[in-house]
């Protein structure tokens, strides 16, 4: 009876435990990445600061290393302004992909703000994140494409 008991309750478990990663994406992220292009689908007329960092154009040409195994990476910005920092990331199955950026001798569990995007698009060799934001109290895109560099 004990062990019907303990095997009812294991599969209860795991049938209610969602998974909180979307492993297959984040596998396909690993490796070193460039965002080639930022774009405001349906307007082009407004000015944007991504990540509270730079204009959201500066970050054309800014590399990025994603590391799925760990949810770690880097990212380094070099237009307009020189940015560099450790980041920590992962995608949930429902595509949301969740970003903080982590500070010299910061632990990332001790940093309490981070960014949530959208990944849309995503092959072998580019994919999209998509962030929404605010423009004159409505809601527009800003599209980052990113390129494999390696």
């Amino acid at each position: 009876m004990r062990k019907l008991f303990v095997l009812s309750l294991f599969m209860v478990l795991m049938v209610s435990c969602k998974p909180t990663i979307d492993t297959k994406s984040q596998v396909g992220l690993r490796g070193s990445w460039r965002i080639t292009n930022v774009t405001y689908p349906g307007s082009e007329y407004f000015k944007a600061t991504s990540f509270q960092i730079a204009d959201s154009k500066c970050f054309i040409g800014s590399n990025w290393t994603f590391v799925s195994n760990n949810n770690k990476g880097t990212m380094a910005l070099s237009q307009c302004t020189d940015f560099k920092s450790d980041i920590v990331w992962s995608i949930t199955p429902e595509q949301e992909f969740t970003l903080k950026f982590i500070g010299e001798d910061a632990k990332a569990r001790k940093v309490t703000q981070g960014y949530r995007l959208r990944v849309a698009n995503q092959s072998a060799n580019s994919f999209q994140l998509i962030d929404k934001i605010n423009v004159g109290g409505n809601q527009a895109d800003i599209v980052y494409q990113f390129e494999r560099t390696n």
